[in-house]
């Protein structure tokens, strides 16, 4: 895996950290709100109505990642299915725009939740 892989799995394993924690606020903060604010991923959340998980390391290893051409800064446009406590894999995707830039992690934006 090359340094920019670890850091978009890095980026997206915070992402999933945060959103299994409840945590929307850190979220929002880390992406500047673009998109989607906290108000806007707790009725995605709580419409859906399970308790989310971390998805097995393995799951990780399957991230639908997209180089998005000509983007300056480089930028990626990322899928990951979401888990739950009740179901495993769950039909809730997490999409996102990852966008570098010097550090351990990417900058982030939150482009949905919903299910596939």
């Amino acid at each position: 895996m090359n340094k920019i892989d670890q850091r978009v799995r890095f980026t997206v394993v915070q992402l999933l950290r945060w959103l299994v924690a409840g945590d929307y606020a850190a979220i929002e903060r880390f992406t500047l709100g673009v998109r989607l604010s906290v108000s806007l991923i707790q009725q995605a959340i709580a419409g859906y109505g399970r308790t989310f998980a971390m998805p097995p390391p393995s799951a990780l290893d399957q991230l639908d990642v997209v180089e998005i051409d000509g983007s300056r800064p480089k930028a990626w446009s990322v899928r990951v299915d979401l888990w739950t406590v009740e179901e495993g894999r769950s039909d809730l995707s997490l999409e996102c725009t990852l966008i570098d830039r010097p550090g351990d992690l990417l900058a982030a934006e939150i482009d949905n939740l919903h299910v596939l």
